[in-house]
């Protein structure tokens, strides 16, 4: 074998011999192979030949013949590694060889061609795979390149030395550069005379582009037959060898990949039809110089190939693939286009076949053996090639000398920067990032070389640099003032230490003279001002109000002056309307003083015209604008301006790209992203843009030109581009030349027209013919010439104007062209020659512009960098190629055919990739990465664009996100905006999770800024939103935590899962942003982030912490688990009481730190108190009674009040200890009206008695108080009938009524009667909001007198808050007047039997309703009919209409009727596409889907019913127990939920379901969380069983251990779950812990839960009350043995409010005080607990204070409830039930027998003197349950009227009448007056009746159809006698349940079906069972009146049902 390496120029041969034989096939088509036809004998003599040669060869090479061995080809090829300077060219002559060559091919030429190319391919592959043996082709290839190597090496070498000579020579100005002098002058002599102008003129360009048109096509194509034959092996080869290095990345198994480097994306983009165009960025590198500068110089880059990071480097870490000639880790032949190539039938490069077969016959080793040894080939052939040239006059020695120095040896030499102006910023910049240690020490660390480097604005970054990096070092040591002196004193310093040491330094500046004198000795230092005034002491409004505004002392009118009254309507402005404007003797009084006349006018416009008005603001002062990029605003303070200088605003914030993205971060100023980019600015832009004014001569902002142009474009163009007055007068102004570039593209002439020539616009200005220089010395240039010139021409202008002074200052004498000096002041000019010692400037003409501008070559190259004084004439002409090149380049694309360009992309695609891998192995400096990016990512941008097939989207996006980003980062000119981070918001959300996991932080950073930005357009599903945001908390933050503060409103979607996944790190930025976000978050997130703070905060931390430990650590710390927070000191808490009180404490924190502030500290002062507010109710009353008769018992009398008024409950003791004097009680009528209003919101708790002694002039003056409290209306009433006399309700237009507040309650019906309409009216809105609000009889009574009228259609929107209320037989006669005067009719809150109504006659026009039609209808639509709704469902019969029919639905504000629900679903489940419908149910809908068609949902569908039901639980709670348990346990099991620990983030996943899992689910609850989360438990549902666990975990060692063990703090956590425990249990609890205080706690906890949103609907209060009324009974001593005789505590009316009556013995209500009873008559009447015999007990109590029944007043009876229950027939019929109050009293109770029911009515009729008859609506409703006590017969006496209008409410009862009577009922309902024959009756009438329905006859009942039955109530139901119910519903009657009407079937009425019926019923109850049921031969039961018309109908109804 041979010795030497292989050679580059037989390397080029073979190539050149492939592409020949490459486009030749091969001679028989269906053989590969040729099979030779030679004799054996003609192959030996050929052989021997060949043999002969070869020996012939090696005889000529000298090293061949002392060579014993034969070593591998890459030992051979080491041989190259000596420097090339060594090698000599060889003696030997090249025609030696030649010689043997013809002797071969003469020897016989065909075989030679035959044989030896066709197995060239074979034959290479076996010697670079280091086979043996080969063949004797190998043979002779390898001796004639071991012959040929190093000749052709001394060739290349001895080229190389030549060219690196001459450009040596060039540089040393050598006779060559004097010829290429003497040519360019030669050039531009002859450019000079009139020669070019005859060949460049028109005519000859005309005729040379005519020559042009006529060759380029025939000459392009056979170009392009060359080109492509001659390259496209060559370029499959090159493709080949890069597919083994390059390993392109691809997504494994688990769908990760690894990040792919620039190479492998294009590598990528070549395999997946990415159109990769770099041939403009190869000529960009190729043709464009460097801007020429003298280095070194501020404004030159530095040449160096050492990257400065500061100005490029990429951000994000690449992992890089580097090709060497050493990777093992080479790709498979199946990775390559061989696969294509071998696997296909025919083969277009028949030596590429031959390759690719030899190849795969290699192993795996031998292919990394092929690759090394082809690498090295070629890198040692192009190594003399690439090396740069040695420096002549140094020696190899000193070159390998330098190549050892460090960077700071070389560059950084700091000891010689001392001296101004010697180190080169550039320098500075690159020492600081690539030295950054010795930089430090050097620079920051050195006063002396810190204060020369900053003396150059260039550097002034290095006080920024050292300040970050030396922190409060680098103050301390340049800000030491006590060695300033005026001598040494330095500008910047004194800048540096202003903004760093502020505050000492202003206080040293104000402190001493003499430091003041040494700072302000130098001028520049003059911009300080420091505020050396006292600031002014802070006026405390608050304190002024309250002192100035008591209005309640506002008696002596002369003693109050306006200055008082003004500063009470400044700062009190409500109050003093409500209180002062409203007492119109008051005011009446003030304006005597004629002073106070204003006082009056004021108050009547008030009141009239409540006030809107902002309050005064000094814009200036709050919006200064250009202050708030270096300062942190409060969002208060954007709001703010944003409302009163919108104008302003928009164009300092909106159109401030900087400060708008610093404002949009805040969670805050969210709203900014909103109104920023709002478009309807029309208001704005007519005040801003008033063009007419900008023609005169004012000064137009820039502000408002920029505004005016962004968004006002198309008037912009025409009033200001095409106006050529305004805009000459506008470039007056220099600073407004960026209008040249806005009105560059104007296309419509105006008046006037352009800035040009006034021939259109400014397209046309030609600064060779308009920029005359030279005439400007006689005729002034005006002011748009100037900037024209200057922004069009600025080389020559430059040249003209900065450079001659005279010119400059001749320009510069006009007022308006004063700023051309400023211009030419930043531009230096270089040394012009003079001629013959004159001034006059010579300009030089520049040669490359001339030639281009003559040859009309319009490209968009920069000619300024060649024509500057000094600039090559060679870089000249390497322009004027590029831009030559440039205007061909289309003209040659179009010209080439699709197959040349493809192949021609794809050359320049890989020569680029190999170029990149050069520079990668440090072998060329050509910045390929800044070239080809912008490139790139236009390239991926068109592909991302038109690719549809996302996995390859993925693929781009997972495996090259970095590199993309790296690329966005340092481009120069991004194509378009965010175009990658746009597309993470594409990504499917099945792939989300595992792409986004991929990305780099730099990446996730970008997609964070770019989401807050825009995500209001973005429209993202919460889905996609919170797997973002888990993937960014869960992966990303624990990588990179700085990502916290770009979460920006994505911070509120965090799970708590996520939340607890974060890093622990106290790091101060994030903590910051938590504890500025976290009150905006949800409870659960807040609780989340208070664990995982806690987490990093241990218990030695917490105590062991300083004092100021809450304050230091912010809002955060509110939110720690009670485990943790309550190891904070008393002291601790009282410090940081303000960040505590600032935040939404649980009320377990609330009584903690009160009871420990309270407990520990005896003298809190009164503002700590104020400080605590709410907190105080919270503590013992013991501790606070300590501070009676102190300041600060004011303050907390004061909190306690304000607690009662927002409804929070209180201990009795606090009440009647801290409240209440004995006083008050003994005689209330001696109290002050100031006194009362105190007492007001505690006036309930004291009853109907207190309140009787009150005199009307003490209620009157208290009313505005007692209006606001909730009293009951017995109570209501007792105060109304005492100021009845001073208060006059009927009067027109009287306010008295809405002024009444809550007292209205207690207004008398029969009063309710008398009032006009209109004051009825304008008090309806008021009293609509009052709690508890009217008693039905008042609405029925309001309703029915509005009602009543014919223009009540108009008086909608006041009566609109009763429309629910409002009865049907009173809507139906105004249906046709409604839908055409109310133009709000579909938007009013009807209830279903109203807007049945309304439907009908919208849409009776409308056979055949359209989706819009149906849409259109609002609330109406939920009348809609089954059949109606069924129709129009099978119309819209697709997805995207029906899922706007469920959207529709699902948003409406009312109940959707259980039949409506029903018909949804029976006919959505027809459609095949009803899963993809459950999202958009709503939970309503969803609800009511059968058990057995929710068991079969996927996971993914149950996992959207979950999501439905937490966002909406109110229909969960509602169903029966039995369905939400199954619900829950088929959830749990398709969710795979229900084995293993039952985790925290599961039970949050639940929601209002979590607590109705199975009970062995619900045991493994994780304790933990349990125990953190245990306040928060609290809140949730609970089955018996579930009360049992609960009780059972409260006793485990994990949690809280055996009862005995529990202390105060236990016990106020546990809370209510105390009631879960057995009783045995609770009586081991300590005693001394049950005080009465604790025990009337707990009560009160227990009962606000069932006052809150999940306790009201899923618990019955009576499930706990008897294990309440055990802790009571028990730990008060009732119950404890030994104690028979013991009596108890007597309880105080007080303590039964906050605990119950009932929960109390017997004995110790009857053995209260007389006056406590009769304050507590009402409580106790109304308690549900009391016995028959505990009721006769208290009616003897009663009796015992009241007397005789017979003398019971209103009042009385209105208070007794269910003790009246056991009065005797005679005491009932003493009594006087003559008000509808005391009626309505009776009425409401439901244990009355039947005797006592008729002698009620008795005694109704004859209090009120009247007939049956007589009775209206109004009275029928107070009867309530009374009715039924009239006589079947009396009963059809009634008004049907008057009856039906009362149905409403009395339908709603359980009433007990009799079969008879509610059949009389029906009659009255079916009267002509009212709803007619029951046969018409739809179901709106049914729905309206409700129970009464249960009297319908059988023969009607039985007759019934699905319409008529689905608007039968549940209560109808269940009260029809269960024979009755058997007979009357046949089975298919039945099957047209509702669910809800199935479950109202009672046990009775189901014994009574027969088998059929009771399946059909199952079949309603139980649809998950899917029971087959076959009615055919059936018996349809007995009939009780059998007629024909029953049979025939009955046949129709079956039929009917079997075809449905």
């Amino acid at each position: 074998m041979l010795q030497g390496g292989s050679l580059m120029l037989l390397m080029l041969s073979i190539i050149l011999g492939i592409a020949c034989v490459g486009s030749i096939k091969p001679s028989s088509p269906k053989t590969i192979i040729r099979q030779s036809e030679k004799s054996s004998r003609s192959e030996d003599e050929f052989e021997r030949n060949i043999k002969v040669m070869i020996e012939n060869i090696r005889s000529l090479s000298k090293e061949e013949q002392v060579e014993e061995a034969s070593p591998n080809l890459y030992q051979r090829m080491s041989r190259m590694s000596a420097p090339l300077e060594r090698m000599a060219i060889d003696s030997i002559s090249l025609d030696t060889y030649l010689t043997v060559f013809n002797s071969l091919f003469s020897i016989n030429q065909p075989a030679l061609i035959d044989s030896f190319i066709e197995t060239l391919p074979q034959a290479l592959i076996c010697i670079l795979a280091d086979r043996q043996p080969c063949g004797w082709q190998a043979d002779l290839t390898s001796t004639i390149s071991s012959a040929l190597n190093e000749q052709v090496l001394s060739v290349i070498s001895s080229v190389k030395a030549e060219a690196c000579m001459s450009t040596s020579n060039l540089r040393m100005a050598d006779p060559t550069m004097a010829q290429l002098n003497s040519l360019q002058e030669m050039l531009t002599n002859v450019l000079s005379s009139d020669l070019p102008l005859y060949l460049l003129s028109d005519d000859f360009l005309a005729l040379w582009n005519s020559f042009l048109d006529m060759a380029f096509p025939p000459l392009m194509s056979f170009m392009s037959d060359v080109m492509l034959s001659a390259l496209q092996t060559p370029v499959d080869f090159l493709k080949l060898g890069l597919q083994f290095g390059i390993e392109i990345p691809t997504l494994d198994q688990s769908e990760n990949c690894q990040q792919g480097d620039l190479k492998q994306l294009i590598m990528w983009g070549i395999n997946h039809n990415v159109s990769w165009s770099f041939g403009q960025s190869l000529l960009d590198m190729i043709l464009v110089p460097e801007t020429p500068c003298s280095f070194p110089g501020p404004e030159c880059q530095a040449t160096s190939s050492i990257q400065f990071s500061r100005t490029g480097t990429p951000s994000v870490d690449i992992p890089m693939s580097i090709l060497t000639c050493e990777q093992q880790n080479l790709n498979q032949l199946n990775e390559t286009l061989c696969e294509a190539i071998l696997g296909a039938k025919s083969q277009e490069s028949y030596v590429l076949y031959q390759m690719c077969r030899a190849l795969g016959t290699l192993s795996q080793t031998e292919v990394t053996t092929v690759w090394r040894n082809m690498c090295h080939i070629i890198k040692n052939g192009i190594l003399p090639l690439i090396e740069p040239c040695s420096d002549p006059g140094t020696g190899q020695s000193s070159r390998i000398a330098r190549s050892t120095l460090s960077l700071s040896e070389l560059l950084c030499d700091y000891q010689n920067w001392t001296s101004d102006g010697a180190t080169d910023p550039a320098l500075i910049t690159m020492c600081s990032e690539n030295d950054r240690v010795a930089f430090i020490l050097a620079v920051c660390n050195n006063a002396e070389v810190m204060q020369v480097l900053v003396r150059n604005p260039s550097n002034a970054w290095v006080w920024e640099f050292c300040a970050n990096t030396s922190d409060s070092y680098i103050v301390n040591l340049y800000c030491s003032y006590n060695i300033w002196t005026a001598e040494t004193i330095d500008p910047s310093i004194v800048t540096f230490c202003w903004y760093n040491d502020m505050e000492r330094f202003q206080f040293l500046l104000c402190d001493s003279m003499i430091f003041f004198m040494v700072v302000f000795s130098t001028e520049e230092n003059n911009w300080l001002k420091p505020n050396c005034s006292e600031p002014p002491p802070q006026i405390d409004i608050n304190t002024i109000v309250a002192e100035f505004c008591k209005y309640s002392e506002w008696k002596n009118v002369q003693a109050i002056s306006p200055e008082q009254i003004s500063i009470c309507i400044q700062n009190d402005e409500v109050q003093f309307i409500n209180e002062v404007c409203v007492d119109h003797k008051f005011i009446t009084l003030l304006v005597q003083n004629s002073a106070n006349a204003w006082v009056e006018q004021y108050c009547n416009n008030s009141i009239r015209n409540p006030t809107t008005s902002p309050p005064l603001l000094n814009i200036e002062v709050w919006c200064n604008y250009s202050k708030w990029t270096n300062m942190s605003v409060d969002p208060s303070v954007v709001g703010l301006c944003w409302q009163y200088d919108q104008i302003g605003f928009y164009q300092n914030v909106c159109c401030n790209k900087p400060l708008y993205d610093k404002l949009s971060l805040h969670v805050d100023n969210q709203w900014l992203i909103r109104e920023c980019s709002n478009n309807n600015t029309t208001n704005m832009l007519e005040k801003v843009c008033v063009y007419s004014d900008w023609s005169q001569p004012t000064i137009v902002d820039m502000t408002d030109l920029a505004l005016c142009a962004d968004l006002d474009t198309e008037n912009f163009t025409w009033n200001v581009c095409a106006n050529a007055t305004v805009f000459q007068k506008l470039l007056a102004n220099l600073n407004n030349t960026w209008l040249l570039e806005q009105c560059l593209n104007l296309s419509a002439p105006g008046p006037g027209a352009g800035a040009g020539n006034g021939n259109g616009g400014l397209m046309v200005f030609q600064p060779a013919e308009e920029c005359q220089y030279s005439s400007w010395a006689l005729v002034l240039p005006n002011a748009s010439l100037l900037a024209l010139c200057w922004e069009y021409d600025q080389a020559n202008f430059t040249s003209f104007v900065c450079a001659d002074s005279s010119m400059l200052s001749h320009i510069t004498q006009e007022a308006s062209s004063l700023q051309v000096g400023t211009l030419c002041a930043t531009y230096t000019a270089p040394p012009n020659p003079t001629i013959s010692g004159s001034n006059v400037t010579t300009p030089q003409p520049c040669l490359t512009r001339e030639l281009a501008k003559r040859l009309n070559w319009t490209c968009s190259t920069d000619f300024s960098s060649v024509c500057q004084t000094g600039a090559s004439q060679v870089q000249g002409l390497w322009v004027l190629l590029h831009c030559g090149i440039t205007i061909l380049q289309p003209r040659l694309e179009n010209l080439m055919t699709t197959q040349v360009t493809s192949m021609v992309k794809q050359a320049t695609s890989l020569w680029v990739v190999l170029l990149l891998a050069l520079e990668e192995n440090q072998m060329t400096s050509l910045r390929m990465t800044e070239y080809i990016q912008l490139s790139v990512l236009e390239s991926v941008v068109a592909y991302m664009d038109n690719e549809t097939n996302f996995d390859n989207k993925r693929v781009l996006l997972q495996c090259f996100g970095k590199v993309l980003t790296s690329l966005m980062q340092t481009g120069r000119n991004m194509p378009t905006n965010f175009f990658l981070i746009k597309e993470y918001f594409r990504i499917p959300l099945s792939h989300l999770r595992s792409v986004l996991s991929a990305a780099d932080s730099m990446i996730v950073r970008e997609i964070l800024l770019y989401y807050n930005r825009n995500y209001a357009t973005l429209q993202l599903t919460d889905d996609y939103l919170h797997a973002m945001v888990s993937v960014l908390f869960q992966i990303h933050l624990p990588k990179d935590i700085s990502l916290f503060s770009d979460m920006g409103i994505l911070l509120a979607l965090a799970t708590p899962s996520d939340i607890l996944s974060m890093p622990l790190q106290n790091n101060i930025n994030v903590l910051s942003i938590i504890n500025f976000s976290i009150k905006n978050l949800s409870l659960e997130q807040q609780q989340a982030f208070g664990r995982w703070f806690s987490q990093s905060m241990s218990l030695p931390n917490m105590t062991a912490g300083s004092l100021s430990v809450i304050r230091d650590t912010g809002n955060l710390i509110a939110y720690l688990p009670f485990q943790s927070f309550q190891y904070f000191s008393p002291a601790q808490l009282l410090d940081g009481l303000d960040v505590l009180m600032s935040n939404t404490l649980s009320p377990l924190k609330q009584q903690f730190i009160a009871q420990s502030l309270t407990g520990t500290f005896q003298n809190l002062t009164v503002d700590e108190f104020r400080r605590l507010g709410n907190l105080t109710c919270l503590a013992h009353p013991s501790q606070l009674m300590a501070y009676a008769g102190t300041e600060a018992f004011s303050v907390i009398q004061a909190n306690i009040r304000t607690c009662a008024i927002q409804g929070f409950s209180v201990p009795s003791n606090m009440i009647s200890s801290l409240v209440l004097k004995s006083s008050d009680l003994q005689s209330p009528s001696s109290l002050t009206p100031q006194r009362v209003s105190e007492l007001g919101p505690f006036l309930p708790l004291l009853g109907s008695s207190v309140l009787q002694q009150l005199t009307s002039a003490q209620l009157m003056a208290a009313l505005r108080t007692l209006a606001s409290v909730p009293f009951t209306p017995a109570q209501a009433r007792v105060i109304i009938d005492k100021i009845s006399a001073n208060l006059s309700l009927a009067l027109p237009g009287s306010v008295n009524l809405s002024m009444l507040g809550s007292l209205v309650s207690g207004v008398k019906v029969e009063t309710l009667w008398t009032l006009p309409n209109d004051v009825l009216l304008e008090a309806l809105p008021a009293m609509s909001l009052q709690t508890p609000g009217l008693t039905p009889p008042q609405v029925n009574t309001i309703i029915s007198k509005l009602w009543g009228s014919s223009n009540v259609s108009q008086w909608m929107d006041k009566v609109n808050p009763f429309i629910s209320s409002t009865p049907l037989l009173s809507v139906i006669p105004q249906v046709p007047l409604l839908l055409i005067r109310d133009t709000a009719v579909h938007t009013r809150l009807w209830n279903t039997q109203q807007a049945k109504v309304l439907f009908k006659e919208a849409v009776a026009s409308h056979p055949s309703l359209s989706l819009q039609e149906f849409l259109s209808l609002g609330t109406l639509a939920t009348g809609v009919s089954c059949t109606d709704l069924r129709r129009l469902l099978q119309n819209m019969a697709s997805l995207s209409p029906l899922r706007d029919i469920m959207i529709f639905l699902r948003e409406q504000p009312v109940p959707l009727h259980p039949s409506l629900k029903k018909c949804v679903f029976e006919e959505l489940y027809r459609f095949d596409f009803f899963a993809e419908l459950l999202g958009d149910l709503g939970s309503q809908i969803a609800l009511s889907l059968p058990l057995s068609t929710i068991k079969k949902f996927p996971p993914d569908k149950m996992h959207s019913l979950r999501k439905i039901i937490i966002q909406d639980p109110y229909y969960f709670l509602l169903l029966p127990s039995t369905k939400q348990a199954v619900l829950v346990d088929k959830m749990v099991q398709r969710l795979d939920m229900s084995t293993g620990l039952y985790t925290e983030e599961e039970f949050l996943s639940l929601g209002v379901m979590a607590t109705f899992v199975p009970d062995e689910m619900f045991s493994n609850l994780d304790r933990s969380f349990f125990v953190d989360s245990l306040e928060f438990l609290q809140g949730f549902c609970y089955n018996a069983n579930k009360r049992d666990l609960v009780a059972k975990m409260l006793e485990e060692q994990r949690t809280f251990g055996t009862v005995t063990n529990w202390t105060s703090n236990t016990l106020n956590q546990v809370d209510r779950f105390l009631f879960f425990l057995p009783k045995d249990t609770i009586q081991l609890i300590p005693l001394g812990l049950m005080s009465l205080e604790r025990i009337e706690r707990l009560f009160l906890s227990q009962q606000e839960w069932e006052r809150g949103e999940f306790g009201s609907l899923c618990q019955k209060p009576s499930e706990l009350f008897e294990k309440q009324q055990f802790v009571l009974q028990f730990f008060l001593g009732f119950l404890r043995i030994g104690r028979v005789h013991y009596t108890g505590l007597i309880p105080s009316c007080e303590s039964l409010h906050v605990t119950q009556p009932a929960a109390w013995t017997i004995d110790s209500l009857r053995n209260m005080p007389q006056a406590a009873f009769q304050r507590c008559l009402e409580l106790i009447g109304q308690d549900p607990f009391f016995g028959a015999y505990e009721l006769l007990m208290l009616l003897t109590k009663t009796k015992e204070v009241y007397g005789m029944p017979s003398s019971f007043n209103s009042s009385v009876i209105s208070q007794l409830g269910r003790i009246a229950t056991q009065l005797t027939l005679e005491e009932l019929a003493s009594l006087r039930l003559s008000e509808i109050q005391s009626i309505s009293a009776m009425g409401a109770l439901n244990t009355w027998t039947s005797r006592q029911l008729k002698l009620l009515f008795s005694v109704v009729l004859n209090s009120n003197r009247k007939t049956p008859s007589q009775l209206d609506s109004s009275t029928f409703v107070a009867l309530g349950h009374i009715v039924c006590g009239i006589d079947a017969p009396i009963m059809s006496n009634l008004n049907p009227v008057e009856f039906s209008k009362a149905v409403l409410w009395l339908g709603r009862l359980n009433l007990s009448c009799s079969e008879e009577q509610l059949q009389a009922l029906i009659g009255l309902l079916s009267h002509s007056l009212a709803f007619g024959p029951v046969s018409s009756w739809g179901s709106e009438v049914f729905i309206e009746i409700g129970a009464i329905a249960a009297g319908l006859p059988d023969i009607a009942m039985s007759a019934l159809v699905s319409e008529q039955i689905e608007g039968i109530t549940p209560l109808a139901i269940s009260l029809i006698p269960a024979d009755k119910f058997a007979v009357v519903f046949n089975q298919a009657q039945i099957r047209m349940f509702t669910y809800d009407q199935a479950v109202a079937v009672t046990e009775a009425q189901r014994s009574a079906l027969s088998s059929v019926q009771q399946t059909a019923l199952s079949m309603v109850l139980n649809p998950w069972e899917d029971k087959p049921v076959d009615f055919r031969g059936m018996s349809l039961g007995v009939a009780m009146h059998p007629s024909p018309f029953f049979y025939l109908f009955s046949v129709l109804i079956m039929l009917l049902f079997s075809l449905g």
